[in-house]
């Protein structure tokens, strides 16, 4: 299948606090903050909402495209990514920009405070999915330079691609009326609680008024699992906890990865949800975003171990080249 991933593509610095955001903001002085947090850890690793969910969908078997802009320093990111599986021809490299680069702070209750510079990510406004010679079977349209987003989510339209809008971070750069018209005709309006509350209130359109813009809702709620919303029913699915807990940077977007792939092979969208979540499990159990691997065998014992039914047959995950 044809996966376009566009994302950004990122180096995440990430810190530990060993301690809880909330003892150390003032409620009453928030006007005027300034904090310092003492992290116990920094480790610098492979991000990028694009490269997440690319390198995610390489685990399920597949070979997406990933779509977006890099900076001269992206060579060795470049390699371990084809390693993974990922097709990264299409990448745009920057010569004059650097890689943009995300600092992540998560807190004891993995509440996250980030910074993010984009740096080449700006590049990828000048793109096209002209580029994409192949017939796109879906196009993921994650947190990346918001007017690439918006001109994508308008060109996928134009074109009559399939298309998943996830605006993620990207969302307070975004009028209502900017979220409204991408999100229009897409597939599949993908966010947290807290990014599709920022949604409902810069569009004044809750959960279930989403579905006038696309076919199916889904909002992702951590250790509660996901709520997944269509014209027929609400489908609650929990969360699979971590046998180990790591860092949960990447966990919804490896969620999107596994949400992409049983949805396109044909499987109900609870049981896709169950994959999903699954798959945002194993994020949280390595130490960054694609720090985690297993084999399709290994996937489908654990979902067996998890859910006490086996994998859905047209998975047929372990027979995936």
């Amino acid at each position: 299948m044809a996966i376009v991933c566009n994302g950004s593509i990122a180096f995440d610095h990430i810190m530990t606090f060993r301690d809880y955001f909330k003892n150390h903001i003032l409620p009453d002085k928030v006007h005027m903050i300034s904090v310092s947090f003492l992290v116990d850890s920094l480790e610098r690793r492979h991000g990028g909402c694009g490269a997440n969910i690319s390198y995610n969908l390489a685990l399920l078997g597949e070979r997406p495209i990933l779509f977006g802009a890099a900076g001269s320093d992206f060579g060795e990111y470049r390699q371990w990514l084809d390693g993974a599986g990922v097709d990264t021809s299409r990448v745009l490299v920057a010569e004059d920009k650097l890689t943009a680069s995300a600092f992540i702070t998560t807190d004891l209750a993995d509440n996250q405070i980030i910074g993010f510079y984009p740096g080449a990510m700006e590049r990828t406004r000048e793109m096209s999915l002209s580029t994409v010679t192949e017939p796109i079977d879906v196009l993921l349209i994650s947190p990346n330079d918001p007017p690439a987003m918006l001109a994508l989510a308008a060109e996928a339209q134009k074109k009559g691609h399939r298309y998943i809008f996830d605006p993620g971070q990207s969302l307070p750069a975004f009028s209502g009326d900017d979220i409204v018209d991408a999100a229009r005709g897409a597939w599949i309006i993908v966010g947290n609680d807290y990014e599709l509350e920022l949604i409902r209130s810069k569009t004044g359109m809750a959960l279930h008024d989403l579905l006038e813009l696309a076919t199916i809702v889904v909002c992702t709620l951590g250790e509660n699992g996901a709520c997944l919303i269509t014209e027929e029913r609400d489908i609650n699915v929990p969360a699979i906890m971590p046998e180990h807990f790591a860092d949960p940077t990447g966990a919804g977007d490896a969620y999107r990865a596994g949400l992409v792939v049983s949805l396109l092979r044909g499987v109900d969208l609870e049981t896709a949800a169950r994959v999903a979540g699954l798959m945002g499990t194993y994020a949280c159990e390595g130490p960054g975003p694609q720090e985690h691997s297993f084999t399709l065998d290994q996937f489908a014992a654990r979902y067996r171990k998890s859910w006490g039914s086996p994998l859905a047959a047209e998975l047929v995950l372990a027979g995936t080249p």
